[in-house]
């Protein structure tokens, strides 16, 4: 019997007689659709804010044929301001929504799966938990600010062919609309922007939140203010200073020093703003924030270890 059962396992193809090795990354690319799927507002908040401008967008063209003749009277800085203005309001309220997603995600990251007991499940499958924690906090960090550019440009260029259309209906030239919105560089400075000023930036505000979400046992947002408001009223009767509060605003809104931030004119999607990454890189804040960041996530992954339901 040992000899046939040999034979036939021989004869067995490679794939069935051999179990599939599984890759490194295929768990870190599962657990980051895990997010996706029991977090839809990751996409859906900037979809549903970027559906309601695009509403208020379509109200405007009503007066711009108008518009586009009174400005065409006016030099081109004028003018394109005055057109770029709707580009980067658009592009503003998506990095203010996925400032928001984010630290709402963040706050209740590890700790909906111990509310729910879900971990249970989830610490049985062959996971690690550093994977599970680098996964999450990819959301911030990576998922959101692709999802939120994907969303500008697309916003911004059917706002550029919406303006179009209107304007060729009303006998007008659309070539200066064109000149004065050069998209491409436009988006360039977004994406920059995004991954500098609202992803690496504010990096161990978001990895704060996400340790706290795993040691919390309720109230996650409120543990995770007190120590902030505490240390900046310490400095304040101490020192009479503001520092820390500033630092930590700072970091959350994605204003950085002017010499390492893109310098700009009016706003990071202006033309004539210019970018410097190897400044931002180079900076000692940047990389400061991100050793603390790596410390919060070691935390998290140390806690998400022993962590129960709660």
């Amino acid at each position: 019997m040992n000899s046939s059962f040999n034979a036939m396992s021989e004869s067995l193809p490679a794939e069935i007689a051999a179990p599939e090795r599984l890759s490194k990354t295929r768990p870190f690319y599962w657990s980051v659709r895990r997010e996706l799927w029991e977090n839809r507002s990751i996409y859906l908040a900037p979809l549903s804010v970027a559906a309601v401008f695009l509403l208020g967008f379509l109200i405007t063209l009503i007066h711009f044929p108008a518009k586009m003749r009174a400005l065409s009277r006016v030099d081109p800085a004028r003018f394109h301001a005055a057109v770029a203005n709707h580009y980067d309001f658009a592009a503003a309220l998506m990095m203010a929504t996925i400032i928001i997603v984010s630290v709402f995600y963040s706050v209740d990251a590890l700790h909906s799966e111990r509310r729910d007991r879900s971990i249970l499940f989830w610490k049985s499958l062959p996971v690690s938990d550093l994977t599970t924690v680098l996964a999450k906090v990819s959301i911030p960090l990576v998922v959101l600010p692709l999802i939120a550019f994907a969303i500008t440009a697309a916003l911004q260029l059917t706002m550029l062919l919406l303006s179009s259309a209107v304007l060729l209906g009303s006998g007008l030239r659309v070539a200066p609309l064109w000149t004065q919105l050069p998209l491409p560089k436009m988006w360039l400075l977004v994406f920059y922007h995004l991954f500098t000023a609202h992803a690496l930036w504010p990096a161990p505000v978001y990895c704060w939140l996400l340790l706290v979400s795993g040691w919390a046992r309720r109230a996650v947002f409120l543990w995770a203010a007190l120590p902030i408001v505490a240390i900046a009223g310490l400095e304040k009767v101490v020192f009479h200073t503001s520092h820390f509060l500033s630092l930590v605003a700072l970091h959350l809104i994605g204003a950085g020093p002017a010499d390492i931030m893109a310098p700009q004119t009016v706003f990071p999607t202006d033309p004539m703003a210019h970018i410097a990454p190897g400044q931002f890189l180079s900076s000692q804040g940047l990389w400061i924030g991100l050793a603390v960041a790596a410390v919060f996530l070691a935390a998290a992954v140390r806690l998400r270890r022993y962590q129960e339901p709660v």
